[in-house]
């Protein structure tokens, strides 16, 4: 299904040319230059959750929605080069001040009728374009700043969209037991003791994030911060 939704993206793309939200060249829904030039977010959220940009910002929450509910995937790759830069950065003082080492990237898991229904993950293909990125920086003799766990945390639990939700303490609840760790009995022992970071597209409340880690935190990982898109 994944590699029939790129193709026919592709296809799309070459009878109705793609353009930028925000510059309106040609060849990206949201190009590299506009992006990295997008207003940071400002609004506070917990100290261990490090969103990137604005959502406010008009062409911010056009492509993440392009993204999400239209299939446009390659704004993935297109996030995840400036995403990446960001996880260094808060790495290189992790590592030094709090121990923060081979961390494990997992994402935000969707509920099994939402990623029917969607067709994919948005926040495991940032995860896969994270990943990319890191082996392409590093050589095979050098570690890499970080491992890619899928179907760890899984959504066992079918909750109502997070923005759909007005008031922050109904938030909270709809997020309470939406997360579980994976039966699989190799899940527990590979998050034991790990440092973990999680990822996500928008943080609003961080109810949703709050919720992971303290799953992940009941299994044992050592240390958990998240990073998303926007906020």
């Amino acid at each position: 299904m994944g590699f029939l939704n790129t193709i026919k993206e592709t296809i799309l793309n070459l009878i109705f040319p793609v353009y930028c939200l925000s510059c309106n060249k040609n060849g990206e829904n949201l190009c590299l230059e506009c992006l990295a030039s997008s207003p940071s977010a400002e609004r506070e959220s917990a100290k261990w959750i490090f969103p990137i940009f604005d959502y406010r910002h008009p062409p911010i929450k056009k492509a993440i929605w392009l993204l999400k509910y239209k299939g446009k995937k390659s704004l993935a790759k297109v996030f995840a080069e400036v995403l990446y830069g960001h996880v260094l950065e808060e790495l290189a003082d992790l590592k030094i001040m709090e121990n923060f080492n081979e961390p494990l990237l997992i994402p935000i898991p969707l509920s099994r009728k939402r990623l029917r229904e969607r067709g994919f993950n948005q926040a495991e293909l940032i995860c896969k374009e994270l990943v990319k990125l890191d082996n392409l920086r590093y050589s095979v003799d050098v570690k890499s700043n970080f491992i890619f766990l899928n179907n760890v945390l899984v959504k066992p639990k079918e909750t109502e969209h997070q923005a759909r939700i007005e008031n922050r303490s109904e938030r909270l609840k709809n997020a309470i037991g939406a997360f579980a760790i994976s039966p699989n009995t190799k899940s527990e022992k590979e998050i034991k003791s790990r440092n973990i970071i999680l990822i996500d597209d928008v943080t609003t409340t961080g109810a949703t994030l709050s919720e992971a880690k303290k799953i992940l935190k009941q299994a044992g990982a050592r240390k958990v911060i998240a990073f998303t898109l926007a906020h």
